[in-house]
């Protein structure tokens, strides 16, 4: 098969050259000799020093023993600062405290992006404000946390020192105290060892966790409830969130596995467009029935009326035919020849029976102008109340239908037990007149009865009733 193979694929399986002859070295390298052979050291050991003559070994520091001895020459550099700024801290002389002491209020954790505006919003509800001074980082210019607010008068900065520590602004509570560096003597602020908080303590143990000052509470008790309330709600609106977008999702991966094909959609809609269209026009059939009973109540009562009136025309142009004269006496002539005139009271009715004919036909008008412009102004609104109030309708329908039932049911069901009583009541009856004499009915044979039920016409007696 391979003399078939074209040359570039022979070549691949053309074997390689052969490997050249060399010829073997002398020696191996282990196998030649050194001149000079390896030895040990004791040849220079006369030239090491003596040991009583080498200084002490050195200790070094170890990473955890540098670490401390940082930390006490960092502790020893900020003591020696604080004693520094001590020295030259002076609140009364301070360029940026100004204004009345007593009437201005500390105001710590803020949040960062809480503007001035804002304090002041939130503050002004517990009096008039005169100057917010809020405390700035000089080197970037970001705010610190904490601001200090001077009030017009000094009961307003007790309201707000009592009732505004705790306060939540803008997600974060504030603590709220008395500017304490120029009213109690021998104060020192938080940086230069000073300070009122409990939240540096020491450990977890002993810090404080909560918001505001140590000797108040941390905010009232109904605050407290609703922001528990406020929370409740926040966590069952998001659940509720998440079961539907679950739902949503749920529906969409349905719709995904089981896809509904155009012709089924069309038939559907098909479906639900005849439904409309037969509720349509059931709507408007009991629109027109009320329409036509309504027409043919108003004929009715139009007839009665005007036949009402016939009758007492009718009545009016007797009377004076049938007077109290004797029957020998001739009717006077005048009676006679002259035609009777129409009374005036008649026509005053016929007149009130126009009128009255008129009134109606503009209220049917008016009915159907109306009935007009409430389905020319019925919106989807209108229809869906429609639609609520037939199928209750409807339902109420079933309901009496389904109650009447019930009722003719236990009806029929007494008629037939009122049947089965009579039937063995006049089985028994029947059986006492066999048993009794046959004279009796013999008696009662030869009477005459009234009537075609003779024995002679070929019909037999009635048994007896049961009083008989």
């Amino acid at each position: 098969m391979t003399q078939f193979l074209p040359p570039n694929l022979l070549a691949l399986f053309a074997p390689r050259d052969p490997v050249p002859f060399l010829p073997p070295l002398e020696k191996l390298p282990h196998e030649k000799h050194h001149s000079q052979p390896y030895s040990g050291i004791a040849r220079f050991v006369s030239h090491f020093e003596d040991p009583r003559d080498a200084p002490p070994p050195t200790r070094a520091e170890t990473r955890e023993e540098r670490m401390e001895r940082k930390r006490r020459e960092k502790i020893e550099r900020r003591q020696q600062e604080v004693e520094n700024e001590l020295k030259m801290w002076d609140p009364h002389n301070d360029p940026n405290a100004q204004g009345d002491a007593f009437k201005t209020l500390f105001v710590a954790r803020v949040n960062y992006d809480t503007t001035e505006s804002k304090l002041r919003r939130e503050f002004e509800v517990y009096g008039p404000i005169k100057r917010i001074y809020m405390v700035y980082n000089k080197r970037t210019g970001k705010p610190r946390g904490y601001a200090f607010i001077e009030y017009e008068h000094e009961r307003d900065m007790h309201s707000a020192y009592k009732h505004a520590d705790g306060k939540k602004i803008d997600g974060r509570r504030v603590l709220v105290d008395v500017e304490r560096g120029r009213t109690v003597k021998g104060w020192r602020p938080r940086r230069l060892g000073g300070g009122l908080g409990g939240t540096r303590r020491g450990g977890a143990d002993v810090n404080i966790k909560h918001s505001g000052r140590d000797d108040a509470p941390r905010y009232d008790e109904r605050d407290r409830d609703r922001e528990r309330d406020r929370d409740r709600r926040e966590l069952s609106e998001r659940s509720r969130e998440r079961d539907k977008e679950r739902e949503r999702r749920r529906s969409r991966s349905r719709e995904r596995r089981r896809p509904r094909s155009r012709s089924r959609e069309k038939e559907e809609r098909k479906v639900h467009n005849s439904r409309e269209r037969s509720r349509e026009k059931d709507k408007d059939k009991d629109r027109d029935r009320k329409r036509r009973s309504r027409s043919r109540d108003r004929k009715r009562e139009r007839d009665r009326d005007r036949d009402k009136d016939k009758k007492e025309e009718r009545t009016d142009v007797e009377q004076p035919e049938a007077g109290d004269a004797p029957h020998n006496d001739p009717p006077p002539v005048e009676a006679v020849c002259e035609p009777v005139e129409p009374k005036p009271e008649s026509e005053e009715k016929n007149r009130e029976r126009g009128e009255r004919d008129r009134e109606r036909d503009r209220d049917k008008e008016r009915d159907r102008d109306r009935d007009r412009d409430r389905d020319r102004r019925r919106s989807h609104r209108d229809r869906d109340k429609d639609k609520d109030r037939d199928r209750d309708r409807r339902r109420d329908r079933d309901r009496d239908r389904d109650r009447d039932h019930k009722r003719d049911r236990d009806r029929d069901r007494d008629r037939d037990r009122n049947k089965e009583a009579d039937k063995l009541q006049d089985n028994g009856a029947s059986e006492q007149f066999e048993e009794g004499s046959l004279d009796l009915y013999i008696d009662l044979e030869s009477q005459p009865a009234e009537g075609y039920m003779l024995p002679e016409n070929g019909y037999q007696m009635e048994p007896p009733a049961e009083g008989y």
